[in-house]
């Protein structure tokens, strides 16, 4: 997106496009800097401690502390927000998969609102969340952005960032940079669903619903369902996912294509959610979150994340049953077909093999 702002915004509209490359790189590094010092950890769940702060237009973090756990609303729409959006993140991980906070180890949930002036990005900087307030410097007619905390499933997408680097630590390039993307966006849009009460058939499946202002013509900025329907705009152009391995996109921006081709394992998803039906978090969320923590190291491409949640699946309810069925299906669908059981190919054992030799972590 903010390369198209670069080529087709206002004067205002690119130098803030500019800011937005800027500082994501700088903070990417630094998240894989600290990724690199994190180690799995304890299991066991424990209470909720968030703080936000606000950094009240400057860059300093985290800024001043405004909000701590058990306090009331203060009334500032994206304090509140944060708060709101990282309590239910962390219920989602505590309740349904027993999981510590972010590190599993109860580690304070921190946020930080109103970063710089007019910021248009939220991210995770490998200890705590950062937001900022979207176009609200920029006239009217110019805003692209509303303030990042409006969406709660786009808090729980940059907080998994943290959970991913905790557990499989996946490098931030080209299919596992796709799949780190795709495991904050299905936990994001669980923690969206839960929040709503919305089983697998009653979700949009939308990821970043109200993050654009009216201007842009826009249901948010991808959707799982449907990848490259999220929007289709005259400045920021057509939405690039493809939801197929037919149409991946081969590319060296972007990382190698980690926020476009994340379409693929998103869609798969939500095919095995949509097939198991119920709630999303209540079988498929635990198929993808074991595999997560227990199955793929920090190299996994699409074929090894669809091996395990297959593998994963037929340990957690039975080799051939219906749910192990369901992961088979949601990866069949987007072109890739799962190894294991009596359904392992060559393919499989070249991939598992590779691995073996070569690296990652022992799973």
């Amino acid at each position: 997106m903010a390369e198209m702002i670069l080529e087709n915004g206002t004067p205002a509209q690119k130098q803030k496009a500019e800011a937005y490359i800027r500082i994501a790189g700088q903070m990417r590094g630094q998240r894989q800097q600290l990724a690199e010092l994190s180690r799995p950890l304890s299991p066991d769940a424990g209470e909720r401690l968030r703080k936000v702060f606000d950094a009240q237009n400057r860059s300093e973090l985290p800024g001043t502390l405004v909000r701590s756990e058990g306090d009331g609303p203060t009334g500032d729409e994206a304090v509140d927000e944060a708060y709101v959006g990282s309590g239910a993140t962390h219920d989602l991980y505590a309740n349904i998969f027993g999981r510590n906070s972010i590190d599993n180890q109860g580690m304070a949930i921190k946020s930080t609102v109103h970063f710089m002036e007019g910021y248009d990005n939220a991210f995770w900087n490998g200890e705590q969340m950062v937001y900022g307030d979207g176009d609200e410097d920029l006239p009217e007619e110019d805003r692209l952005f509303n303030r990042f905390t409006v969406a709660i499933d786009i808090i729980a997408h940059e907080l998994t960032h943290g959970v991913t680097q905790y557990e499989a630590n996946l490098v931030y390039r080209n299919q596992p940079g796709a799949l780190n993307e795709s495991f904050s966006d299905v936990f994001g849009s669980m923690v969206k669903q839960r929040f709503n009460d919305q089983k697998t058939d009653e979700a949009d499946w939308l990821i970043g619903e109200g993050l654009f202002t009216s201007n842009v013509n826009a249901m948010g900025i991808r959707s799982m369902k449907a990848p490259g329907t999220a929007y289709d705009d005259p400045m920021l152009g057509g939405d690039p996912q493809p939801g197929h391995m037919d149409n991946y996109v081969d590319t060296t921006a972007d990382n190698g294509g980690v926020h476009i081709n994340s379409g693929i394992p998103n869609r798969a998803f939500y095919q095995a959610a949509l097939e198991l039906g119920g709630y999303s978090w209540e079988k498929a969320g635990l198929i993808w979150y074991r595999t997560l923590c227990e199955e793929l190291d920090q190299t996994a491409d699409f074929q090894a994340a669809a091996d395990a949640t297959y593998r994963v699946a037929g340990n957690l309810f039975g080799s051939g049953s219906s749910e192990q069925e369901a992961v088979y299906k949601g990866w069949q669908a987007v072109g890739i077909v799962p190894a294991g059981g009596n359904r392992r190919g060559c393919r499989g054992l070249i991939s598992s093999t590779w691995r073996s030799i070569f690296g990652g972590r022992n799973t």
